[in-house]
């Protein structure tokens, strides 16, 4: 944890001072702060990040106009933190490039504790033994992290690389829904979530010719969801 970086993009100085108190006694000693969205993607564009907490009312931008931005210039995993907590801010926050939404208030210790779930799965991955995938036009090296789709490098946010990257692993192997959570998100489906549904729609538009009619990432009816690895090489 101690070359891990973390922002925290929120304009209450009581949420940066209560985040960074409990994050630094978990062992988190790297992390920068800003309280409008200009001053989050000027530090983006200089700075590494590993995870960003966003919050999505700042006083000049609101946190879902400059997720995307955000996207452009890192893959770090990003919260969201609101205090709204409908399904559609949800799904806007996950379409957006988002990883996980925290809703205001929250616990702390439950914020800690889903940084290091995230981080610690991702550092699982990486230490994996590197391959090379490919499937027609997808390519994925996972020791880089570098996604190529028909001879163009395309970004993708972190979760949703790791989705890719699971079913890249996996190849014709069919998952449900609660195996997907399970899996790549490494938290007990609640049987009601539409995390799943919304990263394989990302997913798609990310690496399908033609995302309503996926030839890669495929639909199993009542089933859940395969990479159709036919076109593999």
């Amino acid at each position: 944890m101690e070359n891990t970086r973390l922002l925290i993009v929120d304009d209450e100085q009581a949420i940066h001072q209560m985040l960074r108190i409990i994050l630094q006694k978990e062992g988190f000693e790297r992390i920068d702060t800003a309280e409008t969205a200009e001053e989050a993607l000027r530090l983006c564009g200089f700075n590494s990040y590993d995870l960003i907490f966003l919050d999505v009312m700042l006083p000049d931008r609101s946190g879902f106009e400059i997720c995307p931005l955000i996207r452009e210039k890192t893959n770090a995993t990003i919260f969201f933190l609101t205090a709204r907590s409908t399904d559609l801010d949800k799904l806007s926050g996950f379409a957006l490039g988002a990883d996980d939404y925290i809703t205001k208030p929250f616990n702390p210790l439950e914020a800690v504790a889903r940084v290091k779930a995230h981080l610690r799965r991702h550092k699982v991955s990486n230490v994996k033994e590197s391959a090379n995938y490919q499937f027609g036009d997808l390519s994925v090296n996972s020791s880089s992290g570098e996604v190529i789709v028909r001879g163009v490098k395309v970004s993708l946010p972190a979760q949703v690389y790791q989705l890719l990257l699971f079913f890249c692993q996996h190849p014709n192997q069919l998952f449900s829904k609660a195996q997907l959570y399970e899996n790549v998100w490494g938290e007990d489906f609640l049987g009601e979530d539409n995390t799943i549904m919304v990263h394989i729609r990302k997913l798609r538009e990310k690496i399908e010719l033609d995302p309503s009619k996926p030839q890669l990432i495929v639909t199993v009816r009542g089933l859940g969801y395969k990479l159709a690895a036919e076109g593999r090489n």
